[in-house]
């Protein structure tokens, strides 16, 4: 009996042990489980801190600087003291001096020039490929990538190997000479009248296969039944592009503008490759113009109030858009 009540009372005691260590685990456990869920959600922010603190200071804090500057005397080194518009008043002068034309005066002609053809064209030649693609045509996988790879190119490089095609002393027109077509003359790259378009030339052949890329997305994501209903009914081929097809792209043609019109604006790199310039500054864009006056001309105050009036041509395109689809994704 009084074994018993011994092994009873040892039970009695590791219980109210267990009892009283249970609680203490299950809260170490809570503990821990807290921690590891707080370090789930931190750390992404984690992560994306240095690159956020870094695109903060360098990319806004810079454009909060270049707008600054624009409001300064600037020359050669930044200037503190503001001195109003300056700047701005004489950007504006200069768009109207068109006789001679002003440097400026040129860079914003060239670049409504650049910017419609480029972006035209790209479009154009982007849907008619997609389109062809679109028919499952034999050797699509090989075509694909063909068109696709000027992309893959830097400005640079498609500037520099356009130099040499168009170049009349060594390119296309020199080859067809020696082929016997002495009368052919191309010279485009030569005259500054007609440089400009060699940029557009240039432009297109390196961005007309992405566009090609993204209408062909669209249009293979567009459901075949509707086509096939709209074939039943007796839509023919052009109808059926024209009013149903076409009219479902609209989402893809609005992005495929935005990137359009925001590389035609920033375009730099392929005009000093391809044309240098141009004859006289004939080739210049707007990006171009900010270069050469911030860095060459010592103008820095009027080299950053293009830059500033650049920065509100691409806000000007970029923001409707980004509103348009904030609002598409609310609904």
């Amino acid at each position: 009996m009084s074994t018993a009540n011994v092994t009873l009372g040892r039970g009695m005691n590791v219980m109210s042990t267990i009892a009283t260590t249970k609680p203490d685990v299950t809260a170490q456990r809570g503990t821990s489980f807290s921690l590891r869920g707080w370090l789930q959600d931190a750390l992404p922010k984690i992560v994306l801190a240095p690159s956020f603190a870094i695109t903060l200071v360098f990319v806004y804090g810079f454009i909060l600087w270049t707008v600054y500057l624009s409001f300064t005397n600037s020359k050669t080194f930044p200037s503190y003291a503001l001195t109003g518009p300056r700047a701005y008043q004489r950007l504006w002068r200069w768009t109207f001096e068109s006789d001679p034309p002003s440097s400026w005066y040129t860079s914003i002609t060239n670049m409504g020039i650049f910017g419609f053809l480029y972006i035209a064209i790209c479009l154009g030649l982007g849907l008619l490929l997609a389109i062809l693609l679109d028919q499952k045509i034999r050797g699509e996988g090989i075509l694909r990538p063909i068109f696709l790879y000027p992309m893959a190119l830097s400005f640079i490089v498609t500037g520099v190997a356009w130099k040499w095609f168009l170049d009349p002393g060594l390119g296309l027109e020199q080859t067809l000479h020696h082929f016997g077509w002495t009368s052919f003359h191309f010279d485009w790259i030569k005259n500054k009248d007609f440089v400009i378009y060699t940029v557009v030339i240039a432009g297109v052949w390196q961005a007309s296969g992405f566009v090609m890329a993204m209408f062909l997305a669209g249009l293979r994501g567009i459901d075949s039944e509707i086509m096939k209903a709209a074939q039943i009914d007796g839509a023919s081929t052009v109808q059926l592009y024209r009013r149903i097809i076409i009219p479902l792209l609209r989402p893809v043609f609005l992005s495929a503008f935005i990137v359009l019109a925001h590389m035609a604006i920033k375009s730099y790199d392929l005009v000093v490759a391809l044309t240098s310039g141009g004859p006289g500054g004939s080739a210049w864009l707007p990006s171009n113009f900010m270069y050469e006056y911030t860095f060459k001309r010592n103008e820095m105050a009027v080299g950053s109030a293009s830059a500033v009036i650049m920065l509100m041509t691409i806000s000007a395109i970029i923001i409707p858009y980004l509103y348009s689809e904030l609002r598409e994704k609310s609904r």
